[in-house]
Protein backbone atom coordinates (compact mmCIF):
# COMPACT_ATOMS: atom_id res chain seq x y z
CA UNK A 1 0.00 0.00 0.00
CA UNK A 2 1.35 3.35 1.09
CA UNK A 3 5.06 2.10 1.64
CA UNK A 4 4.88 0.88 -2.09
CA UNK A 5 3.14 4.05 -3.29
CA UNK A 6 6.81 6.30 -1.57
CA UNK A 7 8.95 3.81 -2.99
CA UNK A 8 7.48 4.45 -6.59
CA UNK A 9 6.78 7.96 -6.46
CA UNK A 10 11.08 7.93 -5.36
CA UNK A 11 11.44 5.30 -8.58
CA UNK A 12 9.68 7.24 -10.94
CA UNK A 13 11.53 10.31 -10.45
CA UNK A 14 8.02 11.69 -10.95
CA UNK A 15 7.18 15.23 -9.05
CA UNK A 16 10.28 16.44 -6.97
CA UNK A 17 12.00 13.28 -6.18
CA UNK A 18 13.93 14.93 -3.66
CA UNK A 19 10.54 15.78 -1.64
CA UNK A 20 9.41 11.99 -2.47
CA UNK A 21 12.68 11.03 -0.67
CA UNK A 22 11.59 13.03 2.33
CA UNK A 23 8.65 11.78 2.54
CA UNK A 24 9.87 8.11 2.28
CA UNK A 25 12.63 8.92 5.05
CA UNK A 26 9.87 10.21 7.61
CA UNK A 27 7.60 7.28 6.94
CA UNK A 28 11.09 5.01 8.00
CA UNK A 29 10.71 6.19 11.03
CA UNK A 30 8.31 3.48 11.74
CA UNK A 31 9.30 -0.05 12.66
CA UNK A 32 6.77 -2.02 11.05
CA UNK A 33 7.20 0.58 7.41
CA UNK A 34 11.05 -0.34 8.07
CA UNK A 35 10.42 -4.20 7.90
CA UNK A 36 7.54 -3.58 4.56
CA UNK A 37 9.85 -1.30 2.96
CA UNK A 38 12.65 -4.33 2.62
CA UNK A 39 10.63 -6.86 1.96
CA UNK A 40 9.38 -4.60 -1.52
CA UNK A 41 11.85 -5.89 -4.37
CA UNK A 42 14.32 -3.31 -5.82
CA UNK A 43 13.68 -1.32 -2.73
CA UNK A 44 17.26 -0.89 -1.25
CA UNK A 45 18.92 -0.77 -4.91
CA UNK A 46 16.45 1.90 -5.41
CA UNK A 47 18.17 3.96 -2.23
CA UNK A 48 21.51 2.59 -3.23
CA UNK A 49 21.30 4.01 -6.78
CA UNK A 50 20.31 7.71 -5.52
CA UNK A 51 22.73 7.81 -2.40
CA UNK A 52 25.17 7.10 -4.82
CA UNK A 53 24.04 9.73 -7.32
CA UNK A 54 26.02 13.00 -8.19
CA UNK A 55 23.33 15.00 -6.95
CA UNK A 56 24.78 16.45 -3.51
CA UNK A 57 20.99 17.02 -2.13
CA UNK A 58 19.54 13.83 -3.22
CA UNK A 59 22.43 11.82 -2.05
CA UNK A 60 22.43 13.63 1.47
CA UNK A 61 18.48 12.84 1.32
CA UNK A 62 18.83 9.16 0.43
CA UNK A 63 21.46 8.95 3.12
CA UNK A 64 19.10 10.01 5.95
CA UNK A 65 16.71 7.37 4.43
CA UNK A 66 19.37 4.55 5.40
CA UNK A 67 20.28 6.65 8.33
CA UNK A 68 16.55 5.86 9.91
CA UNK A 69 16.60 2.24 7.90
CA UNK A 70 19.38 1.76 11.05
CA UNK A 71 17.80 2.39 13.47
CA UNK A 72 15.62 -0.77 13.41
CA UNK A 73 16.54 -3.52 15.85
CA UNK A 74 15.26 -6.60 13.50
CA UNK A 75 18.84 -8.42 11.92
CA UNK A 76 16.54 -8.94 8.75
CA UNK A 77 16.50 -4.83 8.21
CA UNK A 78 20.15 -4.60 9.19
CA UNK A 79 20.69 -7.17 6.67
CA UNK A 80 18.72 -5.89 4.16
CA UNK A 81 21.26 -2.88 3.97
CA UNK A 82 24.20 -5.18 3.62
CA UNK A 83 25.01 -3.89 -0.29
CA UNK A 84 24.85 -0.45 1.38
CA UNK A 85 28.14 -0.83 3.46
CA UNK A 86 30.89 -0.59 0.76
CA UNK A 87 29.20 2.49 -0.17
CA UNK A 88 28.98 4.11 3.54
CA UNK A 89 32.44 2.93 3.79
CA UNK A 90 33.48 4.88 0.85
CA UNK A 91 31.47 8.33 1.30
CA UNK A 92 33.49 7.98 5.22
CA UNK A 93 36.31 9.80 3.49
CA UNK A 94 34.77 12.36 1.16
CA UNK A 95 34.38 16.21 1.68
CA UNK A 96 30.54 16.56 2.71
CA UNK A 97 30.78 16.82 6.29
CA UNK A 98 26.67 16.07 6.93
CA UNK A 99 27.18 13.56 4.70
CA UNK A 100 30.54 11.68 6.74
CA UNK A 101 28.28 11.90 9.60
CA UNK A 102 25.72 10.15 8.52
CA UNK A 103 27.50 7.33 7.52
CA UNK A 104 29.31 7.33 10.24
CA UNK A 105 25.92 6.62 12.39
CA UNK A 106 24.17 4.74 9.94
CA UNK A 107 27.00 1.69 10.06
CA UNK A 108 27.45 1.89 13.62
CA UNK A 109 23.76 0.74 13.96
CA UNK A 110 24.17 -1.45 11.36
CA UNK A 111 27.06 -2.84 13.02
CA UNK A 112 25.02 -3.19 16.37
CA UNK A 113 22.55 -5.44 14.83
CA UNK A 114 23.73 -7.50 12.34
CA UNK A 115 27.00 -9.84 12.42
CA UNK A 116 26.87 -10.65 9.09
CA UNK A 117 27.51 -6.83 8.76
CA UNK A 118 30.39 -6.39 10.62
CA UNK A 119 31.84 -9.90 8.92
CA UNK A 120 31.83 -7.62 5.48
CA UNK A 121 32.68 -4.57 6.88
CA UNK A 122 36.20 -6.15 8.04
CA UNK A 123 37.34 -7.28 4.33
CA UNK A 124 35.87 -4.21 3.44
CA UNK A 125 38.73 -1.96 5.02
CA UNK A 126 36.92 -0.54 7.55
CA UNK A 127 39.59 -0.30 10.15
CA UNK A 128 41.81 1.20 7.54
CA UNK A 129 39.33 3.83 6.76
CA UNK A 130 38.40 4.62 10.34
CA UNK A 131 42.13 5.54 10.88
CA UNK A 132 42.05 7.93 8.23
CA UNK A 133 38.61 9.37 9.34
CA UNK A 134 39.94 9.99 13.29
CA UNK A 135 42.83 12.26 12.01
CA UNK A 136 39.58 14.51 11.26
CA UNK A 137 39.40 18.24 12.56
CA UNK A 138 35.93 17.94 13.07
CA UNK A 139 34.60 16.97 16.31
CA UNK A 140 31.24 15.47 15.13
CA UNK A 141 33.15 13.63 12.96
CA UNK A 142 35.65 12.05 15.86
CA UNK A 143 32.34 11.39 17.98
CA UNK A 144 30.75 9.10 15.00
CA UNK A 145 34.33 7.00 14.66
CA UNK A 146 34.35 6.55 18.34
CA UNK A 147 30.76 5.94 18.35
CA UNK A 148 31.66 2.78 15.43
CA UNK A 149 34.33 1.56 16.90
CA UNK A 150 32.69 1.44 20.60
CA UNK A 151 30.00 -0.88 18.92
CA UNK A 152 32.53 -3.02 16.84
CA UNK A 153 34.95 -3.43 20.06
CA UNK A 154 31.61 -4.50 22.14
CA UNK A 155 30.90 -7.23 19.32
CA UNK A 156 30.85 -11.06 20.77
CA UNK A 157 33.55 -11.99 18.06
CA UNK A 158 35.70 -8.56 18.83
CA UNK A 159 38.64 -10.64 20.80
CA UNK A 160 39.65 -12.66 18.16
CA UNK A 161 38.26 -10.79 14.81
CA UNK A 162 38.45 -6.92 15.49
CA UNK A 163 40.57 -6.17 18.36
CA UNK A 164 44.32 -7.47 16.81
CA UNK A 165 43.33 -5.89 13.25
CA UNK A 166 42.39 -1.83 15.79
CA UNK A 167 45.79 -2.74 17.28
CA UNK A 168 47.36 -3.39 13.98
CA UNK A 169 46.03 0.34 12.40
CA UNK A 170 47.78 3.58 13.93
CA UNK A 171 43.93 3.81 16.10
CA UNK A 172 45.52 3.26 19.30
CA UNK A 173 47.49 6.24 19.71
CA UNK A 174 45.42 8.51 17.94
CA UNK A 175 42.79 7.42 21.01
CA UNK A 176 44.87 8.16 23.48
CA UNK A 177 45.87 11.24 22.42
CA UNK A 178 42.03 12.28 21.64
CA UNK A 179 40.98 10.78 25.48
CA UNK A 180 44.31 12.57 26.88
CA UNK A 181 43.60 16.26 25.57
CA UNK A 182 39.60 15.92 26.03
CA UNK A 183 39.56 18.73 28.30
CA UNK A 184 41.27 20.59 25.78
CA UNK A 185 39.74 18.89 22.34
CA UNK A 186 35.86 17.45 22.76
CA UNK A 187 34.78 16.12 25.80
CA UNK A 188 31.93 14.17 23.41
CA UNK A 189 34.96 12.11 21.62
CA UNK A 190 37.22 11.61 24.67
CA UNK A 191 34.32 9.92 26.06
CA UNK A 192 33.57 7.27 23.29
CA UNK A 193 37.42 6.82 22.33
CA UNK A 194 37.46 6.30 26.26
CA UNK A 195 35.28 3.47 26.66
CA UNK A 196 36.92 2.05 23.39
CA UNK A 197 40.59 1.55 25.17
CA UNK A 198 38.48 0.04 28.00
CA UNK A 199 36.55 -2.26 25.55
CA UNK A 200 40.20 -3.34 24.52
CA UNK A 201 42.04 -3.43 27.42
CA UNK A 202 39.42 -5.59 29.35
CA UNK A 203 38.68 -7.87 26.63
CA UNK A 204 42.47 -8.68 25.41
CA UNK A 205 44.74 -10.16 27.63
CA UNK A 206 47.58 -8.85 26.16
CA UNK A 207 48.42 -5.18 26.37
CA UNK A 208 51.74 -4.75 25.35
CA UNK A 209 51.08 -2.23 22.79
CA UNK A 210 48.85 0.19 24.58
CA UNK A 211 51.72 -0.23 27.33
CA UNK A 212 54.65 0.68 24.67
CA UNK A 213 52.63 4.23 23.92
CA UNK A 214 52.33 4.95 27.12
CA UNK A 215 49.11 4.40 28.17
CA UNK A 216 50.01 4.32 32.26
CA UNK A 217 51.64 7.19 32.37
CA UNK A 218 49.62 9.20 29.73
CA UNK A 219 46.23 8.29 31.77
CA UNK A 220 47.56 8.89 35.45
CA UNK A 221 48.70 12.12 34.10
CA UNK A 222 44.84 12.89 32.56
CA UNK A 223 43.45 12.18 35.87
CA UNK A 224 46.28 14.43 37.29
CA UNK A 225 44.37 17.25 35.25
CA UNK A 226 41.00 16.03 35.89
CA UNK A 227 41.31 16.45 39.61
CA UNK A 228 42.71 19.96 39.78
CA UNK A 229 39.92 20.66 37.58
CA UNK A 230 37.21 19.70 40.07
CA UNK A 231 36.68 22.01 42.35
CA UNK A 232 36.96 25.69 40.55
CA UNK A 233 35.58 25.04 37.21
CA UNK A 234 34.55 21.17 36.07
CA UNK A 235 33.45 21.29 32.70
CA UNK A 236 30.18 19.85 32.61
CA UNK A 237 30.05 15.53 31.89
CA UNK A 238 33.27 15.70 33.38
CA UNK A 239 32.21 12.31 35.26
CA UNK A 240 31.38 10.72 32.06
CA UNK A 241 34.95 10.82 31.10
CA UNK A 242 36.24 9.84 34.68
CA UNK A 243 34.49 6.81 34.78
CA UNK A 244 36.15 4.56 31.61
CA UNK A 245 39.33 6.25 32.20
CA UNK A 246 39.23 4.89 35.90
CA UNK A 247 38.72 1.52 34.51
CA UNK A 248 41.36 1.89 31.73
CA UNK A 249 43.81 1.92 34.57
CA UNK A 250 42.73 0.49 36.70
CA UNK A 251 42.70 -2.51 34.74
CA UNK A 252 46.45 -1.78 33.18
CA UNK A 253 47.67 -1.59 36.31
CA UNK A 254 45.70 -5.34 37.39
CA UNK A 255 47.23 -7.26 33.98
CA UNK A 256 50.49 -5.67 34.45
CA UNK A 257 51.43 -4.81 38.18
CA UNK A 258 53.59 -1.98 37.10
CA UNK A 259 52.23 0.78 39.65
CA UNK A 260 51.83 4.17 39.83
CA UNK A 261 54.61 5.09 42.09
CA UNK A 262 52.88 8.28 42.12
CA UNK A 263 51.65 9.72 45.43
CA UNK A 264 50.15 12.58 43.32
CA UNK A 265 47.44 9.57 41.64
CA UNK A 266 46.26 8.72 45.10
CA UNK A 267 45.33 12.72 45.87
CA UNK A 268 43.47 12.76 42.38
CA UNK A 269 41.71 9.87 43.32
CA UNK A 270 40.58 10.75 46.60
CA UNK A 271 40.26 14.56 45.17
CA UNK A 272 37.55 12.68 42.79
CA UNK A 273 35.88 11.10 45.31
CA UNK A 274 34.92 13.79 47.42
CA UNK A 275 34.06 16.09 44.13
CA UNK A 276 31.42 13.14 42.93
CA UNK A 277 30.12 11.22 46.01
CA UNK A 278 26.82 12.81 46.42
CA UNK A 279 25.75 13.52 42.77
CA UNK A 280 27.81 10.45 40.77
CA UNK A 281 27.83 7.65 43.78
CA UNK A 282 28.72 5.48 40.54
CA UNK A 283 32.57 6.74 40.59
CA UNK A 284 32.79 5.79 43.66
CA UNK A 285 33.34 2.20 43.60
CA UNK A 286 35.58 3.08 40.15
CA UNK A 287 37.80 4.84 42.58
CA UNK A 288 37.72 2.68 45.01
CA UNK A 289 38.36 -0.53 42.49
CA UNK A 290 41.41 1.57 41.42
CA UNK A 291 42.73 1.75 44.36
CA UNK A 292 42.47 -2.12 45.20
CA UNK A 293 44.20 -2.56 42.28
CA UNK A 294 46.94 0.09 43.17
CA UNK A 295 47.57 -0.92 46.75
CA UNK A 296 47.25 -5.17 45.72
CA UNK A 297 50.52 -5.46 45.63
CA UNK A 298 51.86 -2.67 46.23
CA UNK A 299 53.84 -1.12 49.50
CA UNK A 300 54.56 2.01 47.80
CA UNK A 301 51.01 2.72 47.63
CA UNK A 302 50.10 1.34 51.21
CA UNK A 303 52.57 3.60 52.66
CA UNK A 304 51.85 6.70 50.78
CA UNK A 305 48.13 5.95 51.99
CA UNK A 306 49.31 6.47 55.50
CA UNK A 307 52.36 9.29 54.84
CA UNK A 308 49.78 11.69 53.05
CA UNK A 309 47.19 11.01 55.45
CA UNK A 310 44.44 9.59 53.78
CA UNK A 311 43.04 6.85 55.91
CA UNK A 312 40.46 9.13 57.62
CA UNK A 313 39.26 9.61 53.86
CA UNK A 314 39.22 6.33 52.82
CA UNK A 315 38.04 4.92 56.42
CA UNK A 316 34.84 7.44 55.92
CA UNK A 317 33.68 5.93 52.79
CA UNK A 318 33.50 2.40 54.75
CA UNK A 319 29.54 2.63 54.58
CA UNK A 320 29.03 4.40 51.47
CA UNK A 321 27.62 1.74 49.40
CA UNK A 322 26.97 -1.99 49.51
CA UNK A 323 30.09 -2.30 47.00
CA UNK A 324 32.07 0.23 48.44
CA UNK A 325 31.99 -1.24 51.60
CA UNK A 326 33.46 -4.58 50.33
CA UNK A 327 35.92 -2.51 48.05
CA UNK A 328 37.22 -0.43 51.12
CA UNK A 329 37.67 -3.46 53.57
CA UNK A 330 39.55 -5.01 50.59
CA UNK A 331 42.10 -2.38 50.78
CA UNK A 332 42.65 -2.14 53.83
CA UNK A 333 43.17 -5.60 54.45
CA UNK A 334 45.90 -4.88 51.37
CA UNK A 335 47.61 -2.56 54.22
CA UNK A 336 47.21 -5.08 56.79
CA UNK A 337 48.71 -7.53 54.80
CA UNK A 338 51.67 -5.47 54.53
CA UNK A 339 52.60 -6.52 58.60
CA UNK A 340 52.84 -5.02 61.92
CA UNK A 341 53.38 -1.46 61.14
CA UNK A 342 50.33 -0.83 58.44
CA UNK A 343 48.37 -2.51 61.05
CA UNK A 344 49.65 0.14 64.03
CA UNK A 345 49.02 2.47 62.22
CA UNK A 346 45.17 1.23 61.03
CA UNK A 347 44.20 0.38 64.46
CA UNK A 348 45.30 4.25 65.58
CA UNK A 349 42.47 5.28 63.73
CA UNK A 350 38.72 4.49 65.46
CA UNK A 351 39.14 1.03 63.20
CA UNK A 352 38.11 -1.69 65.75
CA UNK A 353 35.27 0.60 66.71
CA UNK A 354 33.69 1.17 62.83
CA UNK A 355 34.46 -2.62 62.04
CA UNK A 356 32.16 -3.73 64.71
CA UNK A 357 28.45 -2.37 63.04
CA UNK A 358 30.18 -4.13 59.87
CA UNK A 359 29.55 -8.02 61.26
CA UNK A 360 25.90 -7.06 61.85
CA UNK A 361 25.76 -6.36 58.13
CA UNK A 362 23.03 -8.97 56.02
CA UNK A 363 26.06 -8.85 53.05
CA UNK A 364 27.93 -12.34 53.42
CA UNK A 365 31.14 -10.83 51.35
CA UNK A 366 31.39 -8.13 53.09
CA UNK A 367 31.42 -9.82 56.81
CA UNK A 368 33.75 -12.31 54.97
CA UNK A 369 36.35 -9.39 54.13
CA UNK A 370 35.58 -7.85 57.79
CA UNK A 371 36.97 -11.63 59.43
CA UNK A 372 39.57 -11.66 57.06
CA UNK A 373 40.44 -8.17 57.89
CA UNK A 374 40.56 -8.71 62.03
CA UNK A 375 42.45 -11.84 61.36
CA UNK A 376 45.50 -10.00 59.91
CA UNK A 377 45.05 -7.14 62.28
CA UNK A 378 44.86 -10.07 65.37
CA UNK A 379 48.02 -11.65 63.35
CA UNK A 380 50.53 -8.57 63.33
CA UNK A 381 48.93 -6.85 66.73
CA UNK A 382 47.42 -9.60 69.04
CA UNK A 383 47.21 -6.68 71.46
CA UNK A 384 44.10 -6.60 69.07
CA UNK A 385 42.48 -8.55 69.86
CA UNK A 386 42.08 -7.77 73.89
CA UNK A 387 40.76 -4.38 72.78
CA UNK A 388 38.05 -5.98 70.35
CA UNK A 389 36.95 -8.22 73.02
CA UNK A 390 36.29 -5.17 75.38
CA UNK A 391 34.18 -3.17 73.33
CA UNK A 392 31.84 -6.29 72.72
CA UNK A 393 33.66 -7.88 69.64
CA UNK A 394 32.95 -11.70 70.30
CA UNK A 395 28.91 -11.44 70.52
CA UNK A 396 29.44 -10.07 67.11
CA UNK A 397 31.35 -13.03 66.28
CA UNK A 398 29.22 -15.76 67.61
CA UNK A 399 26.11 -14.39 65.57
CA UNK A 400 28.40 -16.29 62.62
CA UNK A 401 28.75 -19.57 64.08
CA UNK A 402 25.71 -20.88 62.18
CA UNK A 403 26.72 -19.22 59.10
CA UNK A 404 27.65 -21.84 56.86
CA UNK A 405 30.08 -19.55 54.46
CA UNK A 406 31.67 -17.58 57.51
CA UNK A 407 31.38 -19.97 60.36
CA UNK A 408 34.78 -21.19 60.30
CA UNK A 409 36.27 -17.87 59.72
CA UNK A 410 34.57 -16.95 62.69
CA UNK A 411 35.26 -19.68 65.08
CA UNK A 412 38.76 -18.91 63.78
CA UNK A 413 38.87 -15.74 65.13
CA UNK A 414 36.57 -16.55 68.46
CA UNK A 415 39.77 -18.85 69.77
CA UNK A 416 42.18 -16.18 69.19
CA UNK A 417 39.68 -13.50 71.14
CA UNK A 418 39.38 -16.09 74.14
CA UNK A 419 42.91 -16.79 74.41
CA UNK A 420 43.93 -15.64 77.97
CA UNK A 421 46.69 -12.30 77.08
CA UNK A 422 50.21 -13.55 76.92
CA UNK A 423 49.16 -17.10 75.66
Amino acid sequence: GQVQELLRAVQRGSEDRKRSLGRLRRALQNEDTQQKFVRLDGSVRTLTGLFTSSLADLQLEAARCLHELSHSSVPAVAEACLPVTSYLLTYLLGHSLELTELCLYTLGNLIVESEAVRKQLLPQGIIPVLASCIQSPHEAVLEGVGYVLSQLLQAKEAPTEIIPLVLDSALPQHMLQLVCSGLKAGMGAAVEFAWCLHYIICRHKDNVLLLALGAVPALTSLLLDLASQIPQDAPEGLELLVCPVLRCLGNLLAQTGCQGQDGRLLIALFLILQCFLQQHPFLVQECLWLLNNLTADDPFSCSALLSLDLLPALLQLLTCSQMGTVLVLTVLCNMAEKGQFQCQQLLQQPLLAQLLPLLTLPDPEAVGQCLELLHLLFLHCPEAAADFTRQGGHQALEQHQSTPELQERAQALLDVVRQPPGA
